[in-house]
């Protein structure tokens, strides 16, 4: 079974680079920007000129790229390569109604296809330890499964195609609230003289503690804004969230605020720093 890997972004590039370590067979991979390709090339996948040349390979396509639009230009411009043959696995962040759309399209050529975003950042993209959500049939999700557990080791289908995006558009938000709330915090014991370390570790006696604080104290008291997952693309999934939110009639002004820090840090033109320097735009409102 021949996998081929499209988009070998910061998040795409270990992906890949697991499923070449980890299966037995060929791996192919593609991306616009050659130099990734020769990175993948030089640790044993094989490097393909385009999406199309990858889909006539391969029988398993993944994707991996950042928006809507660019998942679709994927699917309808491999399309014709396309049949009951070819898996499909869209693990992009994208909204789920257009998911919906690229799997009513790859599935008329007979294909299967299945939407598998995923959570957790870059370290866990290197370890093959990301969470992974999926929409899809219960048949297509078993099939998919060993090769996500190559990238993935909580891996959970939420039913049919989009859900598995609905439950990462949920996720995102929830953490972007998370995030609001300690940056929030931080800042009003800053002004009253506690330190972060010591704010982090007064906050593990109760029951505020939470995963982001305690993976993010310690580089938030570094102003160590290195990225991992951007803030333009926090901000993406946020905005459909609240797009999502809209569609069903459903009230989030917690995810309204959000939005608006996003907003204001992609203003200011920090769209490519980590996504916890969200805090500077919390600190100098």
């Amino acid at each position: 079974m021949k996998i081929g890997f499209i988009g070998l972004g910061i998040m795409g590039e270990s992906m890949c680079e697991n499923i070449v370590k980890k299966h037995d067979d060929d791996v192919y991979a593609f991306d616009f920007v050659k130099e990734k390709v020769d990175l993948l090339a030089s640790k044993g996948a094989k490097p393909c000129e385009n999406s199309n040349e990858l889909a006539k390979a391969c029988d398993v396509i993944i994707s991996m790229v950042p928006k809507s639009e660019h998942s679709r230009a994927v699917y309808e411009g491999i399309l014709e390569n396309l049949d009951s043959s070819k898996f499909c696995i869209d693990m992009s962040t994208i909204d789920p109604s257009v998911s919906v759309e690229i799997s009513e399209m790859v599935k008329k050529t007979g294909a299967h296809f299945i939407d598998a975003p995923v959570v957790k950042s870059k370290p866990a993209a290197i370890a093959g330890t990301l969470g992974i959500y999926v929409g899809g049939s219960e048949e297509d999700f078993e099939r998919a499964l060993p090769i996500l557990k190559y990238m993935g080791e909580n891996v959970i289908r939420m039913g049919d195609n989009g859900k598995g995006l609905v439950m990462k558009i949920c996720h995102n938000a929830l953490v972007s609230q998370i995030q609001n709330g300690v940056n929030e915090t931080i800042t009003l014991a800053k002004a009253n003289g506690i330190s972060i370390p010591t704010f982090a570790q007064a906050i593990s006696y109760g029951g505020g503690q939470n995963f982001y604080l305690d993976g993010q104290a310690s580089k938030l008291d570094a102003e160590d804004y290195t990225t991992a997952f951007s803030i333009e693309n926090m901000a993406k999934d946020v905005n459909i969230c609240c797009n999502l939110a809209k569609e069903c009639k459903v009230n989030m002004p917690g995810e309204e605020n959000a939005r608006r820090v996003y907003q204001t840090a992609l203003d200011k033109g920090m769209g490519k720093e980590d996504f916890r320097a969200t805090i500077k735009v919390v600190r100098e409102q």
